[in-house]
């Protein structure tokens, strides 16, 4: 659905198509549909009506918005290219995008990190919550890590959504590119579903206050996990921490699960990665750093 937002948006990215012949075809149509991804996810977040206004908080917010859906250093930096290629073609913008280095980009090998959190990192991050009251991150750490959910897939969920979760016993979640997929629902997130929808009017988001915007509370509890990860981590661990590793987690529990029923390879990880709301398996490898094995040989389904 196109909101009138994203068409007033993608009405005056239009008229910068028209009048530029700098770059391939190729290039331009390539750039064009990620500054079209990336206007849909103003429109969205930020409501905007004029490409002038794009800020560096923009693209910022943007930026971590991709890194936490997973996306490789590669096609964000591609995106960002593609941003800042038609962002140079408005005439008169109020403001001068950030460079790279001001936007804390990831340069990693996915496939080779892991990207785990341990039960006991969890249980000492939840500590920290209940530490400064914040008993909503606490419940997004714990429905991202027993459900494999993304941080804004946590965010958006109101009262009718866990409403019907819990009485289907599955969570129809919608995900990357606008693609729904249906959770199965685990003893702690029904807990924390149920806690929370007696402390929410209807209608509304079980962890977005009601004056705050939903990427505010987003940037809110990355910045906790930031702040507190040096607490919380293993002694002997270099692994990163961030709210993206719980999903990782979430992923290599399921595998394992997969496997020990007797599932090939393949097969263990074409149905995590449904669960992940990917349609490919080889996309689950991103989140089996740990299960190496995984990523060796095994057969094809037949």
């Amino acid at each position: 659905m196109q909101t009138k937002h994203y068409i007033n948006l993608l009405a005056q990215a239009e008229k910068l198509r028209r009048h530029n012949r700098q770059g391939s075809y190729s290039t331009r149509e390539r750039y064009y549909e990620a500054y079209k991804r990336f206007l849909r996810y103003l429109s969205d977040t930020y409501k905007l009506e004029k490409i002038t206004n794009i800020s560096g908080k923009h693209l910022s917010s943007y930026v971590e918005s991709m890194q936490e859906r997973g996306l490789s250093p590669s096609t964000v930096q591609t995106d960002i290219s593609a941003i800042r290629f038609w962002h140079d073609k408005i005439s008169n913008p109020k403001y001068t995008l950030p460079g790279n280095d001001e936007l804390n980009l990831e340069h990693r090998s996915y496939g080779d990190i892991d990207r785990t959190w341990s039960d006991e990192e969890i249980e000492r991050m939840i500590l920290e919550c209940r530490k400064m009251n914040r008993t909503d991150f606490e419940a997004c750490i714990i429905i991202a890590r027993h459900m494999g959910l993304r941080i804004h897939e946590v965010m958006r969920i109101d009262t009718a959504i866990a409403r019907a979760a819990l009485k289907n016993n599955y969570l129809e979640i919608k995900g990357k590119g606008g693609l729904y997929r249906n959770v199965p629902m685990t003893d702690p997130a029904c807990v924390e579903f149920e806690k929370f929808l007696k402390l929410t009017p209807p209608g509304h988001k079980l962890f977005v206050p009601q004056d705050k915007k939903t990427h505010v509370a987003i940037k809110e509890l990355q910045r906790f996990i930031a702040d507190h990860r040096d607490a919380v981590q293993d002694s002997d661990s270099t692994r990163p921490m961030s709210f993206h590793g719980l999903r990782h987690s979430y992923a290599d529990e399921n595998y394992t699960k997969e496997t020990a029923k007797g599932k090939i390879k393949y097969t263990a990880m074409k149905n995590t990665s449904l669960l992940l709301g990917h349609r490919r398996a080889d996309v689950t490898k991103i989140y089996l750093a740990r299960s190496k094995s995984s990523q060796k040989g095994g057969s094809d389904d037949v």
